[in-house]
């Protein structure tokens, strides 16, 4: 197969904040570059799109000459044969170039617009998936950064998708990364099929691109792209190093979060990718098949070493032929980390029946199975349910008694939980109970084998026997979960707040971070502490003014925060960028006044709506829960806002609740789909 060698291909600039609305309460900043959307034929419609999940104004410009400092600020649109006369003479200090296609015009991407752009944003036009080009922009601009969120968990797991065809994994997805923190694309176990019938020996980057895009569009985890030889159980030929690097260059260029790069490369090929990696990071890989490695040896070290050159993490994999070496590599594990407290961390098992030990004590994505894959990606692999059993049995996951407090109809998310520790293989007693009385709380947390409580409606902050409080439930003045840190008579209560989690995490579901930043916001509510989430998620994404209905914001959360006092003061205001109604069912309608008082008229940029692909400028979010006067909901979306009602947060916030219970990972689109509504 014939390669286009990419020796002086662009470096995409490094963000300036990676700290994304993942990890931290404040949204980051990220690559301030005036960002250039290069559109196909007849596709200038995309470039609408991405100003509108910026949140910003856009044009149309003939040449990247006629780029200039004034445009930051604005996206920029730009057709392809335009793009090419001068992309390669742009200032690459000013502006980030991002090649837009199409995969539904028939034609792979053009070969040195790719080359010569700093990403590619590959999607389908019927359907369109906007969350896809949200997630894609806001990782790219280093707005979000999944990285940094995953390094400070205590276990994390990605599970490989081993098919030919990754559309034969899509119905089962949301099944099968439950447990995941990220999802492998093994990009050498694809097959592309060709006109006569027979399978191409290396997918061509146009078929591999396709694929990384429909996996993409179907998973909220991050993906890892991989690029296993032959010699390490792939099938990508070694012959050709420089195949590799075009490959895994390119899936930085397409916003993979993950990128496995072998450490059998030649250094200047790992060299550059690691320099070039963008806001994705680096899998440093080493996988031995021959039978000889040994952990104590020096050999190990050394690897560890070249490896740690080049990448973000370590993994270091092998075969064993005694029980004893899996105590060899923990020793080795032990030293590691000892002596190497700023990283990177390791990732290390051994393969194989008799490895299957290390599998379950490695913490650093540990690689699952599942049985709905067609094969596992490494001997001896175990999904996550096997693992959490293992751990089980050797004491490491002591059984817990995990509660939901509060009354069925207020606690949405408990009917959830019990299909989750089911499907996570986990041990612990889960039991949905009512509130009762003051003090029953306590109660609860004072049980021998209390594991952690969800809490709706919540308590107040100031629980004498929650001493530690995060700083979310300290601002907002409301603990929802309880978390146990600890064991035996060391263990501590922790006081901390999902739901503004959950709000945020709807709010910036079709919408990059940087979309909020300054823009002004209104809140309804009958009470300040029904609001506080909903501020300190909006004050997350860095909200301009916050105006009220219904309540005065006090204490911590009120600077900022203006009410409405008369029909004048409203007509006083600028075009809000979000409403947010946290109103009771029996109330929710009072909302639908201000749903058309500012109604999609005032879009930054007006543009005609095409069908499939057009998008709505503002966000909607109605969280009452329950029978409702009126339809604020389908209210909002004929006034042109973007909606959101209760299910979405309710299925963020479980999301966001189980991470702190148990320390795992359950999709929101599994969320959705146990509660008995798909997601897509």
């Amino acid at each position: 197969m014939a390669t286009k060698q990419l020796q002086c291909a662009p470096t995409p600039a490094r963000p300036r904040s990676t700290n994304g609305v993942i990890n931290t309460t404040k949204a980051g900043t990220g690559d301030t570059r005036v960002v250039v959307i290069i559109y196909g034929q007849d596709q200038e419609k995309i470039v609408s799109v991405f100003a509108d999940v910026l949140g910003k104004p856009y044009r149309i410009a003939s040449s990247f000459s006629a780029v200039g400092s004034e445009d930051h600020g604005t996206v920029i649109g730009m057709a392809t044969s335009d793009a090419k006369v001068d992309i390669g003479s742009r200032n690459k200090m000013l502006m980030v170039a991002i090649n837009a296609h199409c995969v539904n015009l028939g034609m792979p991407p053009d070969v040195d617009l790719s080359a010569a752009s700093d990403y590619e944003f590959l999607y389908t036009e019927t359907p369109f998936f906007r969350r896809d080009l949200s997630r894609f922009i806001a990782f790219t601009l280093g707005q979000i950064s999944h990285h940094e969120a995953l390094i400070t968990k205590q276990r994390t797991y990605f599970i490989s998708t081993t098919f030919p065809d990754v559309r034969t994994a899509l119905s089962n997805l949301d099944i099968l990364s439950v447990g995941s923190d990220a999802v492998e694309i093994r990009v050498d176990l694809l097959k592309e099929p060709l006109s006569d019938g027979t399978f191409g020996a290396v997918p061509s980057l146009s078929y591999v691109g396709e694929q990384v895009m429909l996996l993409r569009q179907r998973t909220e985890l991050p993906i890892i792209f991989t690029t296993r030889c032959t010699r390490e159980n792939g099938r990508f030929p070694m012959d050709n190093p420089n195949l590799y690097y075009e490959y895994l260059y390119r899936a930085i260029q397409w916003g993979c979060e993950y990128i496995d790069v072998e450490v059998w490369l030649p250094e200047d090929i790992r060299r550059r990718l690691y320099e070039q990696r963008g806001n994705s990071r680096i899998i440093s890989a080493f996988h031995d098949f021959s039978g000889t490695f040994k952990w104590p040896s020096p050999q190990a070290q050394q690897i560890f070493d070249e490896s740690r050159k080049y990448g973000d993490i370590v993994k270091m994999i092998t075969t064993i032929s005694s029980m004893s070496e899996n105590y060899e590599l923990e020793y080795f594990r032990s030293q590691i980390k000892a002596n190497n407290p700023d990283g990177p961390p390791l990732s290390a098992v051994n393969m194989g029946q008799l490895g299957q030990l290390s599998r379950a004590l490695n913490t650093v994505f540990s690689p699952i199975t599942h049985p709905l894959l067609p094969i596992v990606a490494a001997p001896g692999q175990l999904s996550a349910a096997e693992i959490n059993g293992a751990l089980s049995t050797m004491g490491q996951l002591p059984k817990k008694n995990i509660y939901a407090i509060g009354s069925f109809r207020s606690t949405p998310q408990a009917t959830f939980f019990e299909k989750c520790f089911n499907e996570l293989g986990l041990p612990h007693n889960f039991a949905s109970v009512d509130r009762g009385v003051k003090g029953s709380v306590e109660a609860f947390c004072l049980q021998p084998n209390f594991g952690g409580a969800y809490i709706n409606p919540p308590l107040h902050s100031n629980q004498p026997y929650i001493p530690i409080l995060s700083d979310a439930a300290r601002t907002i003045g409301a603990v929802d979960t309880i978390v146990v840190r600890g064991e035996g008579a060391s263990c501590s209560f922790v006081g901390d707040n999902a739901t503004w989690k959950g709000i945020r995490a709807t709010l910036t579901r079709d919408f990059a971070p940087s979309a909020y930043k300054d823009r002004a916001a209104i809140i309804l509510s009958s009470s300040g502490e029904d609001a506080a989430s909903i501020i300190f998620a909006l004050r997350s994404l860095n909200i301009g003014k916050i105006y009220t209905v219904g309540f005065k914001a006090q204490g911590p959360l009120a600077s900022g925060v203006e009410p409405f006092t008369s029909i004048e003061s409203v007509q006083r205001v600028d075009q809000p960028f979000a409403i947010v109604s946290a109103l009771p069912p029996e109330k929710s309608h009072l909302v639908q006044p201000l749903l058309r008082h500012f109604s999609s008229s005032g879009r930054l940029t007006p543009t005609r709506h095409v069908a499939g692909i057009g998008g709505k400028g503002k966000v909607f979010v109605d969280l009452a829960n329950g029978p409702r006067k009126g339809d604020p909901i389908a209210v909002a979306e004929q006034s042109g806002w973007t909606a959101y009602g209760v299910a979405d947060t309710s299925a963020f916030t479980t999301v966001e609740t189980l991470r702190l219970l148990v320390g795992q990972n359950v999709p929101y689109s599994f969320v959705r789909l146990a509660s008995g509504r798909g997601l897509y």
